[in-house]
């Protein structure tokens, strides 16, 4: 068994430190951060300052990863998630009959919860343990290298003290300053892919009142104009987030942080406007998110790994915009095959790094090139074009064998060519065009002057958040 040492407390180093330890390894976890999601949920969540993890108040989509890796191999996580209010969603609960059931359709399900909620049970599930040791309030300073070809990481150093270790796993988020150790350590520098992503999040939290409606009507989630996208993300215990994603570059991006002018503008979209009829109690200000990028840390290059007895996972290791709800997923998934695999890696990383590479890496490639089509539409208002493209979306919540493909791609289960390029959802398709003839792409949100006015009517007559 392994000694192992977790840099970072946030989904990816519980994660991590779960998978392990559940296998016997003896895990140190080390947490910068003294405080942890306690009992009380929703003050924790809007009133935790937490600089180093921003989106730690964005909604999020908990993919079907997050819910297979957990009932795999930690069942009573999962068990705890739907205790505290976690909801689950099948793709297929669009319809109001499921389709006939074909095998792997019970994993198209989303996690509808607060990010809180996954992190909470995750580190009361870490607490139980006894080989898992938790060391909050505890930031390394430093990882202990040995000389070799290549160099070997042998532990880290928190403070003036030393933890020996046969593994250390980088979970240190987006902002790791492990490449930069390991430069100064005179090793070879990670490779680093990097793309700015130029969109910019907004998003408001609200719950439903006890006494008031709770049901939106059959709506969509999401909502598109030509500059923006909306939707709302369900959650869980009756709360739930509005979101408004912009270019960088949009002139109306300071007018939304007004919660009057945010919500008269998100009512532009319909799916906003079904759930904000609801008359919904505000929890939250605007809160927004921006300078993001695509970051995919390789600690490999072509003569092979850059040290031995580190590893990297989590937003260390990949970090996407969070459009495709990629994150948890991808964390935990990385957390299930180091748990099951520590004993090698610590001997050797390079079988991980082929792993991460062939399995992990193909999507980050696809979040690069959605961004950027997305990122050039909304900063140059562009229409739709793509009439194939369109009808496959409008198709999917109309049909239910183009709606399985979608969830395939959409929960990681199939690549977009796997999953759309079969001679059944053509068929499909072409049918569903065959009875539109004069089917075009069309945006359900405000064209460029509503949204003008909308956003400039209302500035400065917001109230408090």
């Amino acid at each position: 068994m392994a000694r192992v040492a977790v840099i970072g407390g946030g989904i990816g180093g519980l994660g991590t430190a779960l998978m392990l330890g559940r296998r016997g390894h003896e895990v140190t976890l080390f947490e910068q951060d003294a405080r942890q999601a306690g009992d009380d949920l929703n003050h924790d969540f809007l009133h935790w300052d937490r600089p180093r993890v921003p989106h730690a108040v964005q909604p999020h989509s908990f993919l079907a990863p997050v819910r297979t890796v957990l009932n795999a191999d930690a069942p009573d996580v999962y068990a705890d998630l739907l205790a505290r209010g976690a909801r689950e969603y099948h793709d297929f609960d669009w319809f109001g009959e499921r389709p006939p059931h074909r095998a792997g359709d019970e994993d198209l399900v989303t996690l509808r919860m607060r990010r809180i909620v996954l992190e909470a049970a995750l580190a009361s599930a870490v607490r139980r343990e006894p080989t898992v040791e938790v060391r909050r309030g505890r930031r390394v300073s430093a990882l202990i290298v040995e000389e070799g070809h290549p160099a070997r990481v042998t532990g880290v150093r928190v403070g003036a003290r030393t933890h020996r270790t046969d593994l250390v796993v980088d979970a240190a988020g987006r902002r790791s300053p492990v490449p930069g150790w390991l430069v100064a350590a005179g090793c070879r520098p990670p490779v680093v892919d990097s793309h700015r992503a130029g969109i910019a999040y907004l998003c408001r939290w609200y719950r439903l009142r006890a006494d008031g409606p709770r049901d939106p009507g059959r709506v969509r989630p999401g909502s598109a104009a030509a500059f923006a996208l909306a939707g709302v993300f369900p959650s869980d215990n009756d709360t739930f987030a509005v979101n408004v994603v912009l270019s960088t570059g949009d002139p109306s991006r300071s007018a939304l942080i007004d919660p009057t002018v945010f919500e008269a503008a998100a009512r532009s979209f319909p799916a906003c406007a079904a759930w904000l009829d609801l008359d919904p109690e505000p929890q939250s200000a605007v809160l927004a998110m921006a300078g993001l990028d695509n970051r995919w840390t390789a600690l490999t290059d072509d003569a092979g790994p850059v040290v031995t007895g580190l590893v990297n996972a989590g937003d260390s290791l990949i970090h996407t915009n969070p459009t495709l709800g990629h994150g948890a997923a991808l964390a935990l998934r990385a957390a299930q095959y180091l748990g099951a695999h520590a004993d090698e890696v610590a001997a050797d990383p390079m079988g991980y790094h082929a792993w991460t590479t062939r399995t992990l890496r193909p999507l980050f490639d696809a979040q690069v090139t959605a961004d950027r089509a997305n990122e050039q539409r909304l900063a140059e208002s562009s229409p739709l074009s793509d009439r194939r493209a369109a009808a496959l979306a409008a198709c999917a919540f109309e049909d239910p064998v183009v709606m399985r493909a979608r969830a395939q791609v959409r929960h990681l289960v199939r690549t977009p060519e796997e999953a759309y390029g079969t001679e059944e959802v053509d068929r499909h398709v072409t049918a569903w065009l065959a009875a539109r003839p004069d089917f075009e792409p069309q945006l359900d949100g405000p064209t460029r002057d509503q949204w003008d006015a909308l956003t400039s009517a209302t500035a400065g007559a917001g109230r408090p958040a």
